[in-house]
């Protein structure tokens, strides 16, 4: 089947304005701040909806808050490729994170729909309706309830107004108690392919427009307690504290030195508070987290042991005491082989250089691997900046990632087909 392709710069303008539009849903500050199950969120799914109908596709809110809008192939009730990318965003974020993920394939099925094409499968796209986790600090929710995944008990968790999170979902029209419906069977889905803004610096510094994800780095995160002992600043000599901010500040030096040794491994302490919290005090409790995150399981796991070995040991030489619990293990989700060949035929089929990295950032493919095949394909972002309101793209990068999705949709077929 040969398709024609839509001009880069015609994608590119339509998925920059798209862009735009969605960003003015936002709670106000810098940047865009948009959490799950807030009027934010009806208006960008209200949005979406209607760019979904107007491409030619079915658009349902289900029950998890996802909003899925439907493609039909050449006949009704067929298996269904999968893509999208998530609706929410961090707080003071940027315009294109998940966002691409939901316009670029829009536009794609659009471009399908004006040429009266149906493929021989279904095509899904999911504008998923939390996945960073900002309103109640827990990741992929989503993604989760289509994988089958979903966990009923983060329904009881509250956001920084008390509201718990199955009120908020009532509250949006949902119906938590139905999320297991929300889950589909293997047979349902093809593949899952997810279009997102690289939020790293390597496609630029290789000059290139997109690039092939590998894998989505595992991570581990923690949270670590010292307890020493609070003392009057100006009495007790330095040589009998027990220091437990000083304690701290050394192990976060011990995190960065462990994860610098080691090639592909990143270590993060992004949180520290420390107790009482006065000038003329000697903290007494510092509270702080660690993330690390790797493509390989194996490795992240052998450089958190080192990392909760380091604690411990500066722990014991300084006369404090130190808790690690660990928040977060997920593990590490390779892309399958197969579906990185395809993406990397339609870079090549646009003219460029084909170039393969792995993501130290989560992503909701991740969630998806439990339920089918994944496939990843990066958008350069300039200096590699995301989360954060100076996250940008190109026009003609946009429109040459969405050109490079529609010729792997054009062109899926399953291994053996």
């Amino acid at each position: 089947m040969s398709i024609e392709l839509p001009p880069v710069k015609e994608l590119g303008a339509e998925i920059m304005s798209r862009a735009e539009a969605l960003g003015r849903f936002s709670e106000g500050g810098p940047g865009v701040t948009r959490r799950f199950c807030t009027k934010e969120h009806r208006a960008a799914i209200d949005l979406i909806g209607g760019w979904m109908r107007e491409a030619g596709m079915s658009a349902t809110l289900d029950a998890s808050g996802n909003l899925v809008g439907r493609y039909e192939g050449t006949k009704p009730g067929l298996p269904a490729l999968m893509m999208g990318s998530h609706q929410d965003t961090v707080l003071s974020g940027g315009r294109y994170d998940g966002m691409l993920g939901i316009i670029a394939p829009i536009s794609c099925v659009a471009g399908l729909n004006k040429r009266g094409v149906r493929l021989p499968h279904a095509i899904e796209i999911v504008a998923f309706g939390d996945e960073e986790g900002v309103r109640f600090q827990t990741t992929l929710l989503g993604s989760r309830a289509i994988a089958g995944t979903f966990d009923k008990s983060v329904l009881a968790r509250k956001d920084s107004d008390g509201v718990t999170m199955e009120q908020a979902m009532r509250d949006f029209g949902l119906a938590p108690e139905k999320i297991s419906t929300v889950a589909r069977r293997k047979d349902q889905v093809l593949a899952f392919a997810e279009i997102h803004i690289e939020q790293g610096p390597v496609l630029e510094s290789e000059g290139l427009a997109v690039g092939v994800v590998t894998a989505i780095a595992g991570c581990t995160r923690m949270a670590v307690r010292i307890a020493g002992m609070a003392g009057h600043a100006g009495t007790v000599p330095m040589t009998q504290r027990h220091d437990a901010l000083a304690a701290a500040a050394e192990m976060v030096l011990a995190v960065e030195h462990t994860c610098g040794a080691e090639p592909g491994i990143v270590g993060t302490v992004g949180q520290i508070a420390a107790e009482p919290g006065a000038i003329n005090v000697i903290p007494g409790a510092v509270r702080f987290s660690v993330d690390a995150r790797a493509p390989e399981n194996a490795k992240r796991k052998a450089v958190v042991e080192r990392i909760k070995s380091a604690i411990q040991d500066i722990a014991e030489r300084r006369g404090v005491e130190a808790r690690i619990e660990t928040t977060l293990d997920a593990k590490g989700s390779p892309c399958t082989p197969w579906m990185m060949d395809q993406f990397q035929e339609a870079v090549e089929a646009e003219g460029i250089e084909p170039l393969r990295l792995f993501s130290g950032a989560g992503h909701d493919a991740m969630a998806l691997a439990d339920l089918t095949d994944i496939g990843m394909l990066f958008v350069r972002c300039e200096r590699g900046i995301s989360h954060n309101p100076a996250e940008a793209i190109t026009a003609a990068d946009a429109g040459i990632g969405a050109r490079v999705l529609l010729r792997f949709i054009e062109n899926f077929r399953q291994p053996g087909n």
